[in-house]
């Protein structure tokens, strides 16, 4: 199979392996409403997720540099879907939620940053940042198709149905990877020298984590901004003439398809100017955005909407950059193990800051106020900032990652 068709195939499967990803945050508003949920609940639930990603992705991803990651990726998957299906059927309140949740995100931890494992092993060397932003592009889409599928079959027929749909999609993205791609196991010669789950290589490697901690900051704003945007969008729209909940989430979809093209982009320009230089100057693009975001309510609905966009493309701006830079500044044997590294900084952070946004909006003055929501936006901001500071101490030998 060609590089062309390997690098279609793992996007494919990586958008189909997400169609539960934005299931929760789509549907927020209306089990909060059934649960009596406040938005420190609301953001234990959100951010649970990828609390059980990071538990995942620091116990199965340092494997892939040992065995075939196909059957780990496909293993994962179906965890993912067993997640959904539970939510389902099952979720009747906090506790059942956070339960099935952190199942669902433990089996996208073990399909994220595995299937780029599956997708590099494939790849003849050296290996594109091209081919890579694809993928991770894909991450993108699926969160796009995430909420506009479970936003509008919740409004339709009810969240159960959301959630039993989207347990589909990994099914299907198992299938595409079951049927296209071959088994590929390490050579002897290929396989790290020390321990499995030693991670001290990664962590003396200054440029791998350069990127590791500029993807750290990315991610608490990434994931708080998904978390959050369907509830701020339809208290912005409320100020201006009502939005409702399946609207909100169809915007926000299409935002985050949208953001594609910014994390190709962004990638393309770092290949030109340097990835250490266009990475940080989207970070700091991007906080500046978040606190313009923060200030919006009480504009026009369609300026909300249109900045929205803009600084969904400033987030994504250094994505697939960050990752391609982590996965390039590899020690040879360590590139599964530099990945779970990658994950476990990037996604414990995507953990605590949906958390720290609901704590922030409970503390001054909930979902009703503008000050909470400007507040709100200057805690998912500070992600960004976070991760341009890293990047600065961590110097201009990443330029060339």
């Amino acid at each position: 199979m060609s590089a062309r068709m390997i690098i279609a195939a793992m996007f494919a499967a990586h958008v189909m392996s997400m169609t539960g990803f934005a299931a929760f945050p789509a549907l927020l508003l209306p089990l909060q409403d059934n649960w009596d949920l406040s938005n420190t609940q609301a953001g234990w639930i959100s951010g649970i997720y990828f609390a059980g990603y990071v538990i995942a992705v620091g116990a199965i991803v340092p494997w892939t540099d040992r065995v075939d990651s196909r059957w780990i990726y496909l293993a994962c998957l179906m965890l993912s879907a067993v997640g959904l299906a539970g939510f389902a059927t099952l979720a009747n309140g906090f506790w059942s939620a956070i339960t099935w949740n952190a199942i669902q995100g433990a089996g996208v931890g073990g399909t994220y940053m595995c299937g780029l494992k599956v997708l590099t092993d494939r790849l003849p060397p050296p290996i594109p940042s091209r081919g890579i932003t694809i993928y991770t592009s894909g991450f993108s889409v699926g969160a796009g198709v995430s909420f506009a599928l479970n936003g509008l079959i919740g409004a339709e027929f009810g969240w159960p149905w959301a959630f039993g749909v989207a347990a589909i999609g990994p099914v299907i993205a198992a299938t595409i990877v079951l049927l296209l791609l071959r088994s590929y196991a390490p050579l002897p010669e290929e396989r790290p020298t020390t321990n499995t789950f030693d991670f001290r290589p990664v962590l003396r490697n200054r440029t791998a984590m350069g990127y590791v901690l500029g993807y750290a900051g990315h991610s608490w704003e990434l994931f708080a901004l998904r978390g959050w945007i369907v509830a701020f969008l339809v208290f912005a729209g409320e100020k201006a003439n009502g939005t409702a909940n399946a609207e909100a989430a169809v915007i926000a979809a299409i935002a985050n398809l949208a953001a594609v093209a910014a994390s190709i982009i962004g990638n393309e320009l770092s290949e030109v100017y340097g990835r250490w230089r266009i990475t940080r100057l989207a970070m700091l693009a991007s906080f500046v955005t978040a606190l313009l975001m923060g200030l919006s309510p009480g504009l026009p609905f369609f300026v909300v909407v249109i900045l929205f966009f803009i600084y969904s493309g400033f987030v994504m701006g250094d994505s697939g950059s960050l990752t391609a830079g982590a996965t390039q500044a590899a020690a040879p044997g360590y590139r599964g193990m530099t990945l779970a590294v990658h994950s476990l900084f990037g996604f414990s952070a995507g953990f605590m800051g949906p958390l720290a946004v609901g704590l922030v909006l409970d503390a001054s003055g909930g979902q009703t106020s503008a000050t909470a929501w400007l507040l709100g936006f200057a805690t998912i901001g500070i992600g960004s900032l976070a991760g341009a500071t890293a990047m600065t101490f961590f110097g201009r030998r990443m330029s060339e990652g």
